[in-house]
């Protein structure tokens, strides 16, 4: 296949470059966090370095780290039953819109598991107790807590009652726990209470569609449905309520937030440059169809596949050109990452990419 050029690219794939900060990065790994509103991150490692992808200047993890030990970032189950890194000051008026949905999802595994009300009581109120004071526990202390309330926390409880009590609003993922072995992978968790006073929204509802669409657009209602997680009488309700702050695109269909920007200027570093985003990213997922951005036919080499797994990206020109991959499993981080373009792209060099993606890991 012959070397993209911005000429190449469609319209949707120009302006998404930029709603995506991929073309024009923020200028702080928090201000990038803020824009995305919510960054996929069920790998801690690819959410960090999903930030980073998209702020100028390069950031490396310390970086990135540095903004949730200041209490900036936190990460969370934020919709959908699945971890986001968001921008601290925005999760008090987030979890409200999502959580009712998110916990209705559970309540089966719930059930399976014997987590009924009073443990879920019980629970928050030793949590609580716990964090009081700006104290912070790591999984393991979170456990123990449990367990001191008379909770039992075998068969994965500890972990279910974890994410229920964070889509509560009781706590969430904050500082990196350190690793001396590797790179860090772990968080403590937090008081939501202690988290910086966030900044007040009046329609939250209205406010989630208008941050995803200036954020991921041009993309249709069916694509904003399938990222936030919500029933269809909800998102009708948001595009209601959100007014001219939305507007149609070029795109039959589709729609960006009116304070976007100018799609025009979407290739400001080249339409061919190669980015290698991790995995789960926002740029390829968080659509429900993604073929703006990736061939049909390529897509089962991307995922999800049967067990969720979504591999990281090769991306050039705007389209979803390969694979990639990395371990930062003890005694494999100090490794290169590997690139597996598709045949078709014979051209692809992902090497400045994935160099970047080292530097990244190592600073």
């Amino acid at each position: 296949m012959p070397p993209r050029t911005p000429e190449s690219m469609t319209p949707v794939q120009r302006a998404r470059l930029r709603s995506h900060l991929l073309s024009a990065p923020a200028s702080t790994v928090t201000d990038a966090a803020t824009h995305m509103l919510a960054v996929q991150s069920q790998d801690f490692g690819g959410g960090r370095w999903a930030l980073a992808a998209r702020t100028a200047d390069h950031p490396g993890r310390s970086d990135v780290d540095g903004a949730f030990e200041r209490g900036e970032l936190v990460r969370t189950w934020t919709q959908r039953g699945t971890l986001h890194i968001v921008a601290a000051a925005d999760l008090a008026w987030i979890l409200p819109v999502t959580a009712g949905r998110q916990l209705q999802a559970a309540a089966g595994i719930h059930r399976a598991y014997g987590i009924d009300d009073t443990d879920l009581g019980r629970a928050e109120r030793a949590v609580r107790t716990a964090l009081a004071g700006g104290n912070r526990l790591t999984r393991a202390e979170f456990a123990d807590v449990l367990a001191g309330a008379g909770i039992e926390t075998t068969a994965s409880r500890a972990n279910h009652l974890l994410s229920a009590l964070a889509v509560r609003a009781v706590l969430a993922l904050g500082p990196v726990v350190p690793r001396e072995s590797g790179p860090t992978r772990e968080q403590y968790l937090v008081a939501v209470d202690d988290l910086p006073a966030g900044r007040t929204v009046t329609d939250p509802l209205a406010e989630l569609l208008v941050a995803y669409l200036r954020s991921h657009g041009p993309a249709t209602l069916a694509d904003f449905r399938w990222w936030v997680g919500l029933p269809q009488t909800a998102v009708r309700e948001a595009a209601a309520t959100a007014g001219d702050r939305i507007a149609p695109a070029e795109e039959a269909g589709m729609f960006v937030g009116t304070d976007a920007g100018d799609a025009a200027a979407a290739v400001a570093d080249g339409a061919d440059r190669v980015r290698a985003l991790p995995p789960w990213d926002e740029y390829y997922l968080s659509y429900a169809d993604r073929s703006r951005v990736c061939a049909p036919e390529r897509m089962a080499r991307v995922g999800p596949s049967a067990n969720g797994m979504v591999k990281p990206v090769l991306v050039a020109g705007g389209e979803v050109v390969g694979t990639w991959s990395h371990s930062t499993a003890v005694g494999k981080h100090h490794l290169p990452p590997v690139a597996a373009a598709f045949e078709e792209e014979a051209s692809v060099d992902a090497t400045d990419a994935l160099a970047e993606y080292a530097r990244f890991l190592a600073s």
